[in-house]
């Protein structure tokens, strides 16, 4: 027999795999941080032997999660500024507050906590924007996820860039710094937006993303008066902005992509850009609702984020499933738009190949890297279980995870965080948020 490290029986696992391969009483073998074998438990069980076995108790084991639109440190704001139209939100309330409480220390404290309830809530991976991205980092490391973290940028003093013209070689720096230094961390650069950075700052980012390798994230069409605003100053919208510009590429991560029409999304599709959408942050901020069905029908890779904490007001990304899944069958009036498989791919998979890593993660198949999340499934809002996929999406919440491993890791167990002491970030937080 070959030995393993770790084994998870005993449960249906959804593969997430191109033919959406679904196991009943199955397993995984998992070798170092690889996944090594899944099937079922009686072929994985007469193979493998291994150090470690996990019992799924009957649950569903699937991939982890993945949240492709998130500004971590932005817990510390979680509540602050409701019930307020977007540019309201954003100058009147969540610059001002960034401008005076965000340092390294508040923004690495806020981050240990976005990434405890991430891991609690089945998010093994996060695609993240914001500043002073370097505590970002130190947090995400501590805690042991994955992630792909982008230094903001913006064309104003911006909180640990108090010089614009120096936002673009802090972004190249902080990529320095972190690449290559763990197999965990991809840094990047994140550009706030068309109308808060330059033609110039967005060229300039766009040559440090390509030269690095690197994801470039950038907020597009969220509003209609982003949408007029570019079409007054530029004559374009603004996907078609960008374009003109030379941004967009394959390794471009289009958020939001409310306000598009066909043209736009043609233009996305030409060139093979990523999109991240946030349901509830969309729906809380009245922004308005992303046309997700016609992206997949234009091949576009989609993924689902939650953006942060300010406007949504959780990380949980079993209510963004839910929550997309149910407002595109209200909005066209068809309750067969976007199916529970379909959704459950966007928040895995989907979202995976969106930021670039749908080589690696995302599914549950042989060679990629082991980040799994077991749920339990015995409890009364899951029983009967007749489809495991429709439980996930329908009627599922991130409190139902029971156990998530990351790269071969097991860094929550039983519900039970395993890397860093949660009771002493939630105590840190409280005395920042009086403060506040």
């Amino acid at each position: 027999m070959e030995s393993v490290d770790l084994i998870i029986r005993n449960g249906w696992i959804l593969t997430i795999d191109p033919e959406d391969t679904l196991v009943e009483k199955g397993a995984v073998a998992i070798s170092a941080d690889r996944i090594a074998a899944v099937g079922p438990e009686s072929a994985v069980g007469a193979r493998f032997l291994a150090a470690k076995t996990i019992d799924a108790r009957g649950g569903i084991i699937m991939p982890g999660l993945v949240n492709t639109h998130t500004h971590a440190p932005m817990t510390l704001f979680r509540g602050l500024a409701d019930d307020l139209p977007l540019m309201t939100w954003l100058n009147d309330y969540i610059f001002k507050a960034e401008g005076r409480y965000l340092n390294p220390e508040t923004v690495y404290k806020a981050t240990l906590l976005s990434c405890a309830e991430m891991l609690l809530s089945g998010t093994t991976t996060f695609c993240d924007g914001y500043f002073f991205e370097d505590s970002v980092a130190e947090a995400v490391q501590e805690c042991g996820m994955r992630a792909i973290l982008g230094q903001g940028i913006v064309d104003f003093p911006a909180p640990g860039v108090p010089e614009p013209d120096k936002n673009v070689a802090e972004a190249l720096r902080f990529i320095r710094k972190w690449q290559g230094k763990t197999s965990l961390i991809s840094p990047c650069l994140f550009c706030h937006s068309p109308y808060t950075c330059s033609e110039k700052t967005l060229r300039e980012a766009r040559y440090v993303a390509d030269e690095t390798g690197s994801l470039f994230q950038i907020h597009v069409a969220e509003t209609i008066t982003e949408v007029t605003q570019l079409r007054e100053r530029h004559g374009l919208s603004p996907v078609k902005y960008l374009d003109r510009i030379g941004v967009l590429n394959p390794r471009t991560l289009v958020v939001h992509a409310i306000w598009v029409d066909q043209k736009d999304i043609a233009c996305m599709a030409r060139k093979k850009v990523g999109v991240s959408v946030a349901t509830e942050s969309q729906m809380k901020l009245a922004s308005g609702v992303p046309p997700v069905p016609a992206f997949l029908n234009h091949g576009l890779d989609v993924g689902i984020g939650t953006d942060g904490c300010a406007s949504n007001n959780n990380l949980d990304m079993f209510g963004e499933m839910g929550a997309t899944a149910r407002l595109h069958k209200v909005m066209s009036l068809d309750p067969t738009v976007l199916d529970a498989r379909q959704v459950l791919r966007l928040a895995t998979h989907g979202g995976a190949r969106a930021i670039g890593l749908g080589d690696r993660i995302g599914s549950i198949e042989v060679g990629k890297k082991a980040d799994l999340v077991i749920i339990d499934t015995y409890k009364p809002h899951l029983t009967p279980l007749y489809d495991p996929v429709s439980h996930l999406v329908y009627a599922a919440s991130g409190s139902d995870v029971r156990d998530v491993i990351i790269n071969g890791r097991l860094v929550v167990q039983d519900g039970r965080l395993l890397t860093i002491e949660i009771e002493t970030v939630i105590d840190a937080v409280e005395r920042l948020c009086r403060e506040i």
